[in-house]
Parts: C-alpha cells; structure tokens; sequence
C-alpha cells in the first residue's frame, strides 16, 4: 500500500470528516472509496468511448428497423 500526503483545504477537510463520521468509516477511506469511484468512472467512460468507436451505424439502424411499431408505454413516450 502507498502513502500519500494531501493537501486540502480547511472547508474541504471539515466535509470529509463529517461524511467519514457520518458513514461510519474512517476519512481515509472515505477517500480511497471516493478515488477509487473516480479511476472506475473514467476507466468506463474510456471503454464506452472506445466501443462507441467500433459501432457500426448501418447495422444498428438495420435492428432497429425490425421493431415493430407499437404505442409507447405511459412514461416511455419520447
């Protein structure tokens, strides 16, 4: 495991501490969760990206045009 010295804000250090406490976790790992929430997120934005990339338009529209047309259901309506 690494050490890391972090430098933070008064105001910022303070909303850590309560949500740590509030959550009943320590503040560093209410840290190391929200780090790690973060790395996740970028890592799947990355992925979608690259698949988006590989997407073909033609294809899909092709799928799509074998649904069959029916009304929408309360809410799903565009």
């Amino acid at each position: 495991m690494s050490v890391l010295s972090l430098r933070l804000p008064n105001s910022v250090h303070r909303h850590i501490k309560e949500l740590a406490s509030k959550e009943g976790v320590s503040i560093n790992q209410l840290i190391a969760s929200a780090v790690a929430e973060k790395v996740s997120a970028i890592a799947t934005e990355d992925y979608l990206q690259a698949r988006a990339e590989r997407a073909d338009k033609a294809a899909f529209q092709a799928i799509l045009a074998k649904v069959p047309k029916r009304e929408s259901v309360l809410g799903d309506e565009l």
